[in-house]
């Protein structure tokens, strides 16, 4: 291992297994966008992984609303400190915003947010927690509420276990990915333009 080999992360992909795993027992994100000034600003969020897709929301009144109306590009970062017993590592979604204001979307969106990530994984609540959860539903439920959606388009992955792994060589070829445009292109020019090939 050369001494430049700690900076090329992008040969630690999660698997699709790995990555489906991480978003479903999250529950919670970095929502991120761009202001009209130009300046990226990002938010946590609660967010419900459905079908493919990140789900979140907040008041139609938010910033974060009129911004994706006028750009709907975005970003979704997921840390696996969010998820204790899922993969280890982070994923971040390069994605579009849909903005939704409909029944049936709120239907199925506010139990899944109020009943968490334990729960949509085949786990059950209390009486008490359940209580809570319907209390949560309740107070989601506002006429200024909207729900966003966001569609991946790109996806950046690390799995630290594989990084950890490599670092004590360990890691076979078999489960490094490809290295990616920044480690394969940029990374030896910027390494040039030092003077440190």
């Amino acid at each position: 291992m050369s001494s430049q080999d700690h900076e090329q992360v992008s040969i630690y992909p999660f698997s699709e297994a790995q990555r489906e795993e991480l978003l479903s027992k999250a529950g919670e994100c970095v929502f991120n966008w761009t202001t009209k000034d130009g300046w990226a600003v990002g938010v946590v969020h609660a967010f419900v992984w459905h079908e493919g897709r990140a789900w979140i929301t907040c008041g139609v009144h938010r910033h974060r609303v009129s911004a994706i109306r006028r750009d709907p590009r975005c970003s979704v970062v997921v840390s696996g400190i969010a998820a204790p017993d899922g993969p280890n590592g982070a994923i971040t979604i390069k994605g579009r915003a849909i903005i939704h204001d409909d029944e049936e979307t709120k239907q199925w969106f506010y139990p899944a947010l109020a009943r968490g990530p334990y729960v949509r994984q085949g786990g059950t609540l209390s009486a008490e927690e359940e209580d809570q959860a319907k209390d949560f539903e309740r107070r989601l439920d506002s006429p200024l509420r909207v729900i966003i959606e966001i569609v991946p388009e790109k996806w950046i992955t690390l799995d630290s276990d594989k990084m950890a792994k490599d670092t004590a060589g360990l890691l076979t070829d078999e489960e490094r990915g490809p290295l990616l445009e920044a480690d394969s292109v940029r990374m030896p020019a910027e390494l040039k333009r030092r003077g440190l090939e």
